[in-house]
């Protein structure tokens, strides 16, 4: 694996010197998050970030192409697997939340064995990726549905039966499936996928994040205990709760995150008055 991080970093840093379309994506990005930052500091981040999210698709590729056994080596600690355990226990569901952030297929395997989650899957245009990720994914002990109204019926189905599911709510979903919501300073059209499965059967909501360790020597697991302001009938509240959430997770390791992805395209500018 190490072999693999250190040729992905160096693609990251030839990216961020050759002015790529994946720098100004994630300068621009950093630059709404953190307005904060000087140019300097903004640079430092944009570069970092880029290594780390070169790191993140080459890291995924090797986790799907490893046995269980060789990802869960990976994993040199657990943070807060008591409230994982905890809510897995109560039966009444859990929606694992899993930010673009750090490593999250390695999260796939760990999740696979404490439960058998139903998640959605949306295929790759790209066949021959689409196959692969496909058999890494049905080997493990997962449900996979599509994105559409079946597939959430699917999960509302088993959340109710008591089971588990994984979404990544930080994109930029279809009008009919997202309000308007503040993240990072920018009114973003957010999902209310998570908002309206949690407020309808009051599960469990969780937040999981694997992050790579400073010295590039595995991964350590994150679990948190979200708001239950998630779970309010109110959908902007819970859409609201959830992106701070989210916000969160991210600030504890921000080059972590996948600023390369234009989460900011569908922004409602305030009207002044």
């Amino acid at each position: 694996m190490a072999a693999i991080q250190s040729f992905a970093r160096g693609i990251g840093s030839l990216l961020f010197k050759t002015n790529s379309s994946l720098r100004k994506t994630t300068e621009k990005n950093l630059s709404l998050a953190y307005p904060e930052l000087t140019a300097d500091e903004r640079d430092i981040l944009t570069q970092k970030s880029m290594q780390s999210q070169c790191m993140t698709y080459a890291e995924s590729i090797k986790i799907w192409g490893s046995s269980t056994d060789y990802a869960l080596s990976l994993i040199s600690k657990i943070h807060g697997e008591n409230i994982f355990l905890d809510a897995i226990k109560t039966q009444k569901g859990v929606i694992v939340v899993v930010p673009h952030f750090g490593t999250w297929e390695l999260l796939n395997v760990w999740l696979n064995q404490h439960s058998s989650p139903v998640i959605m899957y949306k295929p790759n245009k790209n066949e021959d990726v689409d196959r692969f990720m496909l058999e890494a994914r049905q080997r493990l002990n997962a449900t996979l549905v599509p994105t559409d109204e079946n597939g959430v019926r699917a999960i509302f189905k088993h959340l109710k039966s008591g089971g588990l599911t994984v979404i990544l709510p930080d994109h930029v979903p279809k009008e009919s499936g997202g309000i308007y919501s503040m993240f990072y300073g920018q009114n973003a059209l957010s999902s209310t996928l998570v908002s309206k499965l949690a407020s309808k059967t009051q599960c469990a909501v969780i937040g999981l994040s694997c992050l790579r360790c400073d010295d590039i020597d595995g991964f350590e697991i994150y679990v948190s205990k979200l708001s239950d302001d998630i779970l309010s009938k109110d959908l902007q509240l819970s859409v609201d709760t959830l992106n701070i959430e989210l916000e969160r997770m991210i600030n504890t390791a921000p080059a972590q995150y996948i600023w390369g992805y234009k989460r900011f395209r569908k922004i409602m500018e305030f009207k002044k008055d």
